[in-house]
């Protein structure tokens, strides 16, 4: 009698089977990447919460309209990212994008802080047009405050004049060596005249944004029509000991955020002495990036400065490098590009010679020069008094350490971010940790295996064979897949991935039930174990594989909208699915066709078909005529 409909020859889908192994295997043995010995090449590639490390995810932002930055501009911001994380000197630093807008950086094996490898790097050269008082008192007028540095040029350049003259008005000792660093609080000395200190026009006439005019119309109604009226009305730092009733109308600035600071033109944000430094410090990234426009920055916290429109940018700089000066101090040697040359020349001409008197006394180094700010960001480096026209290569001073002064120079010489980001979440796992995580995971799905099997030899005798055995099957299939994507796309077992295979134990599982049920629905209809065999695994086919593709639907959707470990569980799930259909086609059914025609298959109490056989022995007289179909 031929076969019934639907059965196939058990040993072509081995056959087909055993050549899938074949063929994972020799990729995970000899493939692109397998070197080392045995146990090298059979070691998967393994999250940080495996084996340590850190892993910091940055969420890019817009201060205007939050919107999400473009493709392309999120894959360069990636680019730059990746070359600032490999100039730290690691071996499988990882940089990946999530959704739209996030990034992801892995750094396997240490343990450090990434936060500042998402900073924008807006390098910026302003000259300081005037200084006051940033710690927000009410009660001090402005103070003048001390210059933190020289600039000069790099040790290959030619000397610098030193000029002899001294400030007028405020006068400071430089520090050690002319670096900058920590600048001394300001000192009580009384600001300047009104007259000195009017701010000077911006050098734009740009329209304000129609999202920043909206944010300003909000911050106004916050701090009250009689606030702004008078915050606009001043013509510099507001004198409060001569108007006390000024510092009452002006005190609701001192309640805003950072964000709402962010969006206040810059003479109001120099002007209102209620805004301090440390509202200044923390608004959002990008807030003073425009050149075109003149900005507001503080240095050590305590002395805030209004900043000219930037004439030198991060742009104009070809190279910048971590080295030590003739002081043994580490600062940031800087090679401009020939136009970057010029617009650094002339700069440091305008400060030198104060042209126009821009400078306000209040600002003027100790020698009567000009400064110029090294902006980075929103922060201020340094800003080192001018001591002569500079053209040939800068150094940035500072209170810089080996480490700091490096990252500076892999900042500045890897280019600024299209993208600004804020860091959203710093995650340090130790090696130790790590160790015990990947423990406590592989325990955790042996224990969920063993149960599997124990319950259904139990339940299923001979047939919970079939059961252990497509496991053991599908988990070598599972654990070759992923030597292999680990190399070949860096796919990354995490503990959650580990969850995802572990969940899809039940999946496998609830396949095996749909099958040995209809088996014995089978039998019990009167049909032969080994007619019943693939009739039963073509009624139950359909409802398998439309069980799996909804699990594989879940884990597609779940992967998509997911950001993080979620992802790796909904990837660790989804191959797990598909490489145990895998197993159902070419493993269970042809398995099963060939315990069928075993003498120990027809026996109750070792196939695990329990009553089935029973009731169909009941069943098979000559007055039944499917006893005749057997």
């Amino acid at each position: 009698m031929a076969p019934p409909q639907g059965q196939m020859r058990p040993g072509r889908q081995l056959a087909v089977l055993g050549l899938i192994f074949v063929v994972l295997y020799l990729l995970v043995f000899f493939s692109g990447g397998a070197s080392g010995g045995l146990k090298d090449r059979l070691e998967p590639r393994l999250g940080l919460d495996l084996v340590g490390g850190t892993r910091l995810t940055l969420e890019a932002t817009n201060t205007v309209d939050g919107r999400a930055p473009t493709a392309e501009n999120l894959e360069e911001a990636r680019q730059i990212i990746e070359s600032r994380v490999n100039a730290f000197g690691v071996a499988e630093a990882e940089v990946v994008t999530e959704g739209n807008r996030n990034i992801v950086i892995s750094l396997p094996g240490e343990n450090r802080d990434l936060t500042e490898v998402g900073s924008a790097a807006e390098l910026r050269f302003r000259k300081l047009l005037k200084a006051a008082d940033g710690s927000g008192a009410v009660t001090a007028p402005a103070a003048t405050p001390t210059p933190s540095g020289t600039a000069s040029p790099a040790p290959s350049g030619s000397a610098a004049p030193t000029p002899s003259a001294s400030a007028p008005a405020a006068t400071a000792s430089p520090t050690a060596g002319g670096q900058g660093g920590s600048a001394p609080a300001p000192s009580a000395t009384p600001s300047a005249s009104p007259s000195a200190a009017a701010p000077s026009p911006s050098a734009s006439a740009a329209p304000v944004p129609q999202g920043i005019e909206e944010q300003r119309k909000a911050v106004e109604q916050k701090v009250g029509a009689a606030a702004w009226a008078a915050a606009s009305g001043l013509q510099g730092p507001a004198d409060l000991s001569s108007d006390p009733s000024l510092a009452e109308k002006l005190k609701p600035f001192a309640s805003l955020t950072p964000r709402e600071v962010a969006v206040l033109p810059a003479t109001m944000q120099f002007n209102v002495p209620q805004i301090s430094c440390a509202q200044l410090d923390d608004r959002p990234p990008a807030s003073i990036s425009d050149p075109n426009q003149q900005v507001v920055a503080c240095e050590d916290g305590a002395a805030k400065y209004l900043l000219d429109v930037a004439k030198v940018l991060g742009t104009d700089v070809s190279d910048a490098n971590a080295v030590l000066d003739q002081t043994s101090a580490w600062v940031v040697s800087l090679d401009f590009t020939g136009d970057g040359q010029e617009k650094w020349t002339n700069l440091t001409r305008e400060a030198f010679n104060n042209e126009g008197g821009a400078c306000d006394a209040t600002a003027l180094g100790q020698d009567g020069k000009c400064r110029v700010a090294v902006v980075l960001d929103n922060e201020i480096v340094s800003s080192p008094e001018i001591q002569g026209v500079l053209t040939g290569n800068s150094q940035i001073t500072g209170s810089f350490n080996q480490k700091d002064a490096s990252e500076l120079a892999g900042q500045l010489r890897y280019g600024a971010l299209p993208v600004t980001f804020e860091a959203q979440e710093q995650q340090n796992v130790t090696a130790t940790l790590g160790a015990s995580h990947l423990r406590a995971g592989l325990l955790a799905a042996g224990i969920g295996m063993l149960l599997v099997i124990i319950y259904s030899f139990f339940y299923y005798r001979l047939l919970g064979s079939v059961i252990f055995l497509s496991l053991i099957l599908s988990a070598l299939l599972v654990f070759g897949a992923l030597v292999v994507l680990g190399r070949q796309i860096g796919f990354t077992l995490t503990l959650a991935g580990i969850a995802g295979m572990i969940v899809s134990l039940g999946v496998a599982a609830d396949s095996f039930v749909i099958y040995f049920e209809r088996l014995k629905d089978e039998i019990r209809e009167g049909r032969s174990p080994r007619s019943a065999v693939p009739r039963a695994w073509i009624r139950a086919r359909r409802t398998i594989i439309s069980a799996n593709a909804i699990t594989l639907m879940s884990a597609v959707v779940l992967y998509i909208v997911s950001v993080g470990t979620v992802k790796g569980f909904a990837f660790a799930l989804g191959l797990a699915t598909v490489l145990d259909l895998v197993v159902v086609f070419l493993f269970r059914h042809p398995i099963m066709t060939m315990f069928a025609r075993t003498r120990a298959f027809l026996s109750p109490r070792v196939s695990g078909l329990g009553r089935a056989l029973p009731a169909r022995a009941q069943q098979a007289t000559p007055r039944n005529p499917r006893a005749k179909e057997a």
